[in-house]
């Protein structure tokens, strides 16, 4: 497929990337009000916007299988109607255990999604229409997460389960992809080998993934504890906190329609530095700041390290490996974000009870500053034109 010739697919692939953030960031402006009525602490009511996340991790590698031997449009059509189907089923549950299990099914379509939508700006576009599409991804991503919560804020006033309707989005969108997804593979020869002949033969990529974790883990843990630090202030109206989110996602928004722009100025490390002084920054903020006015400059300072980030650690991940292994190095991306945004509450929930929501922030910006660190002294070269053939 030309370059910019059809857009058709460009448009299902967009709308799936603002589908991908909503599996967290829909639930967030109720997550206190879940809390609260479901009788829930802060680590399980942290699962119910997270539990998807382990699923994804499980489940990322049969979405490469899946694009490989079926290639990019019926897969990806299925994994959009799973998805909107899973998602809205919050709408008729009213407890806990059934709550977790729609998000295990909603995982396993979010897994796809997320995985095939990936492997198709790698398989659709080349070169430097590539990094421009992926500064377009990451902006369709933003600005799902600048919608999408308004309109579970929205609707959470009503009650916490129509928050979840709005999962109902995606199964149309799936719908569509039938006709418009051209029927594409990301290569005829078949990759070789497993996930651990990948990291070893291409070892840059290990760093990489462990920035993508990281990356992961700190976008939840804003998410997870974001709500219960403005509930401790006095802000608990879910329409209110959806609009520290909104500062967020236009941040991110904003960052990421330059992305292309700063990436012909600026090499991966230079993108990857100013994404972790931003992380830093954010939860130092968060970390020391009580007033509610003043700690919007941290989900903004959030939104300018991801749309820095995500889209560098991406199309590294892309350039780093021949096109035949892409389906299987995006569905190990895949496993490594979504484990990290499951193990946010998972390790940082327990943490909070010891040293507090503040002192988990602090300690967030001290392991990113670390992380930053690292950066300064190491340098990511991908390797140009890697080929299959």
């Amino acid at each position: 497929m030309s370059t910019g010739s059809a857009w058709g697919p460009l448009l299902i692939l967009l709308l799936a990337s603002s589908l991908g953030v909503m599996g967290g960031v829909i639930v967030v402006p109720v997550l206190d009000v879940m809390r609260q009525e479901l009788n829930l602490s802060e680590m399980g009511a942290g699962l119910i916007i997270t539990s998807h996340g382990l699923t994804i991790a499980f489940t990322s590698p049969i979405a490469g299988w899946m694009v490989d031997r079926w290639g990019l449009r019926w897969p990806m059509a299925g994994g959009l109607i799973l998805y909107g189907l899973a998602g809205g089923a919050g709408l008729f549950i009213d407890n806990y255990t059934g709550l977790i299990i729609s998000r295990v099914f909603f995982g396993l379509g979010t897994a796809i999604v997320f995985t095939i939508s990936t492997v198709a700006f790698f398989t659709l576009y080349q070169g430097s229409a590539r990094n421009r599409m992926m500064g377009w991804r990451s902006s369709a991503t933003s600005l799902g997460a600048l919608v999408w919560p308004l309109v579970g804020g929205a609707l959470g006033g009503i009650s916490w389960n129509a928050a979840f309707g709005t999962y109902l989005v995606a199964i149309p969108i799936g719908i569509a992809t039938c006709w418009l997804m051209p029927d594409a593979r990301p290569s005829q020869k078949r990759p070789e080998g497993n996930a651990f002949t990948l990291l070893t033969g291409y070892p840059a990529i290990c760093w990489v993934y462990v920035l993508l974790m990281a990356l992961a883990m700190m976008s939840f843990a804003l998410a997870v504890f974001l709500p219960q630090r403005l509930g401790q202030l006095g802000v608990t109206r879910p329409l209110i906190v959806s609009l520290y989110m909104v500062a967020m996602s236009s941040a991110a928004i904003i960052t990421a329609m330059c992305y292309s722009r700063l990436r012909e100025l600026a090499s991966y490390e230079t993108m990857l530095r100013l994404s972790f002084v931003a992380w830093t920054a954010a939860f130092l903020i968060l970390g020391v700041i009580s007033n509610p006015m003043i700690l919007v400059l941290s989900p903004i300072l959030v939104g300018i390290g991801q749309g820095l980030g995500f889209p560098a650690v991406t199309v590294l991940i892309g350039e780093l490996v021949p096109n035949n292994l892409w389906g299987r190095a995006t569905a190990l991306s895949s496993t490594l974000m979504f484990l990290g945004q499951f193990l946010a509450p998972v390790i940082l929930g327990p943490l909070a009870s010891v040293v507090s929501i503040t002192g988990v922030y602090l300690t967030l910006s001290a392991a990113a500053s670390l992380l930053l660190l690292i950066l300064l002294v190491t340098r990511i070269s991908p390797r140009r034109a890697l080929s299959a053939d």
